[in-house]
């Protein structure tokens, strides 16, 4: 059922005969209508509620408003009035009836040319709006509309600049003002705009329109689209999708950082002309057929001579269909949630970078700890455990007991003359050094028991090196597994366990290996370290991450 305007808007347009519900976005909905007194159709555009809750925001649309109905060219929707009445915020434009970009895009396809023809329109409209002081910051395949003629018009212009300051709002549960697919890094940072960030926009049309994809993945909703484009490389185009000379010029228009794209809108227009001169001939833009004004250099450009064998025509005459979703747009309503600029969400690197520094320290101690603390000043024992174990001033009744870390792991009693008969597992669990305690005649005496066998011949060696390595094995598989987005909080939980197995194998093995008794304590202190360190790395490396399928 088709969506009515409310009573606020028609009461605040008396002179307009308001119809239904044409198009909803991010920006605000939109109403066919009709100027009764000249007869004229037109399109009412119902701006944000958040521009009526904030005077000063609306005091900047109407500065904007003032600019937007003083922009004159062929290829920017007109701006006929624009109203403040009855709460509602209300621009009044010229009514187009030739579809959008995408919906020919997601219907019948474009071909290449007719790509690089609707590119270069919309640059030129966006120049000359950039030359009236006016940005877009919204450019998408919904926002280049087509008259019934087939000319080539943009809207929206200014609508997010005002709504915004020019950086993306979202709420805390991830719903965006805008269009996070179309994005410039810098708009979603909150960062100084200039015309690179309609360059951006444009250039990021074009890649979709070109190739039937994004330069990112849209899987993981709006914040990770939006963190992917601030934080990512957009994939390349390659050869196979779009010819050699056309990909230069769309991956440097989507370039990351605003220095390294063209610096405004008509020098991307020059390179584009040019180089779908080279790929489609010189004639390419009247075999198009889609009306596009140009300023003198571009046209220039568009019929250079190709100095290379172009590509074959027939295979640049099959239009490119999307293959995307369309589930990119934001919702109409936010539900009232508050809105906050998107950086909040998706800058949240305070943290992690602390949280690494963090991680990487305490990593450091626990690697130190084994070979720091001193060992006990205890009398040796030096023995083949697989002899009786002989220990001086013995007397019977007496027994042994061999422990590591406060495990037991062999008791003895002793037999003549004044040795003691181990289990025979225990030379293959005992490796490197074992806290030996002989009670003997009322009296207790510890000793620092040591295997003549190499140390890693043994449980304690060999266990406490599997274990360092399944650990690390785990470990790092977890945290790949959330740089990836496949994993959620509970791979957080999963890296304690973990990184205290890590903590404690660090701390046994080198105590194996230079023959010190593994205790207790430094292997807890050493686990602690070990869960504290991995816990913060996963949490740096969650916030951090990318989204699945990179």
């Amino acid at each position: 059922m088709t969506e009515a305007a409310s009573p606020g808007v028609i009461a605040a347009l008396p002179q307009y005969d308001i119809g239904p519900r044409i198009g909803h976005g991010g920006m605000g909905v939109v109403y066919a209508g009709v100027h009764r007194p000249l007869g004229r159709p037109v399109a009412v555009k119902r701006l944000p509620h958040v521009l009526a809750e904030d005077a000063a925001m609306s005091a900047r649309f109407e500065r904007e408003a003032r600019l937007l109905a003083r922009l004159d060219h062929p290829h920017i929707v007109p701006v006929y009035d624009y109203v403040q009445d009855h709460g509602e915020h209300l621009l009044v434009m010229e009514k187009l009836d030739g579809g959008t970009v995408w919906s020919r895009f997601s219907e019948r396809g474009c071909t290449p040319s007719e790509s690089c023809a609707i590119a270069l329109a919309t640059l030129s409209g966006l120049h000359a709006a950039h030359g009236a002081g006016v940005l877009h910051l919204d450019v998408k395949p919904k926002n280049l509309l087509f008259t019934a003629q087939g000319a080539l018009k943009v809207a929206d212009f200014g609508i997010s600049q005002v709504v915004s300051e020019g950086a993306t709002l979202v709420t805390h549960g991830g719903q965006v003002l805008g269009t996070p697919a179309y994005l410039s890094p810098e708009q979603a940072l909150g960062n100084p705009l200039s015309p690179a960030a309609d360059v951006y926009g444009t250039a990021t049309v074009l890649y979709e329109l070109l190739s039937g994809r994004l330069p990112f993945d849209s899987g993981g909703g709006a914040l990770a689209m939006i963190q992917r484009h601030v934080h990512q490389q957009p994939r390349p185009l390659t050869e196979a999708e779009v010819p050699a000379p056309l990909a230069r010029v769309v991956m440097r228009g989507v370039a990351r950082d605003p220095h390294a794209r063209y610096r405004n809108a008509e020098t991307f227009a020059i390179d584009l002309a040019g180089a779908a001169a080279e790929v489609f001939g010189p004639d390419w833009l009247m075999r198009v057929g889609l009306p596009v004004h140009l300023a003198p250099q571009v046209a220039s450009a568009s019929t250079r001579p190709s100095t290379r064998p172009s590509v074959p025509r027939e295979t640049l005459d099959i239009p490119v269909r999307a293959t995307t979703v369309d589930a990119l747009s934001p919702p109409a309503v936010l539900g009232g949630q508050p809105l906050v600029p998107a950086r909040d969400l998706i800058e949240r690197r305070g943290p992690a970078r602390r949280l690494v520094p963090a991680a990487a320290l305490l990593a450091a101690v626990m690697l130190a700890l084994p070979f720091t603390v001193p060992d006990r000043d205890l009398p040796v024992l030096e023995r083949d455990l697989g002899r009786p174990v002989a220990v001086d001033g013995v007397t019977e009744p007496a027994t042994l007991r061999i422990t590591a870390a406060g495990i037991t792991l062999a008791e003895a009693t002793a037999t003549p003359p004044n040795a003691f008969e181990l289990p025979g597992a225990a030379r293959w669990i005992i490796g490197g050094a074992a806290l030996a305690t002989v009670e003997s005649g009322g009296k207790t005496t510890e000793y620092s028991l040591r295997p003549t066998t190499n140390p890693m011949i043994s449980v304690m060696g060999a266990g406490s090196a599997v274990l360092l390595l399944f650990t690390l094995a785990y470990l790092e598989s977890l945290l790949r597994s959330l740089r990836r987005r496949q994993s959620g909080p509970a791979a957080v939980v999963a890296a304690a366990p973990l990184g205290f197995g890590l903590g404690a194998a660090v701390w046994f093995l080198p105590s194996v290996l230079l023959r010190h008794e593994p205790a207790l304590l430094p292997a807890v202190v050493c686990g602690a370290l070990g869960l504290a360190a991995a816990v913060c790395t996963a949490v740096a490396t969650r916030r951090a991450a990318v989204p699945a399928g990179r």
